[in-house]
């Protein structure tokens, strides 16, 4: 009887995925890798295949396009992520939200935990998610632990809208989605976002919808 396809070893999964070239399915909510959890990174898929999977997911990330990736969205149960933010938005709006440009990064077994007790409030939305958006009060500010791609240590604190995307980044590797933390009553297309709710702050979405900001 053949192996079930769980049952395969993630470094024949992973050549398989890689073996179509370009930009990787993305899998969306629904599915069961996205809330199983995922395996601790610890050399299943080798150096060059580690390399040319972290490479797949950047493209991925800039194809959709993203600020971060998790290896769950695309159905590998690695503890392995990707970060990238250039930040391209208003003044006004990256002030508020304490968004700053972030380099190409590849988060490796990473754990992360406040740093004081400030929160902060903004919609977020997840390629596994498409089309919708939600309030997430999230902490203001972590101290992220782990590696990189090559084994380094990675031991930074994150602050404003760099902190959560390390924070959304790393709740998909426990099996986490954005709209577990969410405010229900926020939760908006991106069209109505885009019509009502643009402003750098959700003040007016929190009056206007009926739910508290923290």
């Amino acid at each position: 009887m053949a192996p079930s396809r769980d049952d395969t070893p993630l470094a024949e999964r992973v050549e398989e995925l890689l073996a179509a070239g370009g930009p990787l399915p993305i899998v969306a909510a629904g599915r069961p890798v996205l809330r199983r959890g995922t395996e601790p990174y610890e050399g299943q898929l080798g150096p060059a295949l580690l390399a040319r999977f972290v490479e797949a997911l950047r493209t991925t990330m800039h194809a959709a396009p993203g600020v971060g990736l998790a290896a769950p969205q695309v159905g590998v149960p690695l503890r392995i992520a990707v970060i990238e933010d250039p930040a391209p938005v208003p003044a006004e709006v990256a002030a508020a939200r304490g968004r700053v440009p972030q380099p190409f990064r590849v988060l490796v077994n990473p754990v992360y935990e406040p740093v004081g007790t400030a929160r902060a409030a903004f919609f977020e939305g997840c390629l596994s998610v498409p089309g919708w958006q939600a309030v997430v009060g999230r902490h203001a500010e972590v101290r992220l632990r782990g590696e990189d791609e090559h084994g380094r240590p990675l031991d930074e604190v994150f602050t404003g809208w760099p902190a959560r995307i390390v924070q959304h980044e790393t709740d998909h590797l426990d099996g986490t989605l954005y709209l577990d933390r969410a405010e229900p009553r926020s939760l908006s297309t991106n069209e109505a976002v885009a019509a009502l709710w643009a402003q750098p702050a959700p003040d007016a979405a929190a009056a206007a919808l009926g739910f508290e900001l923290p």
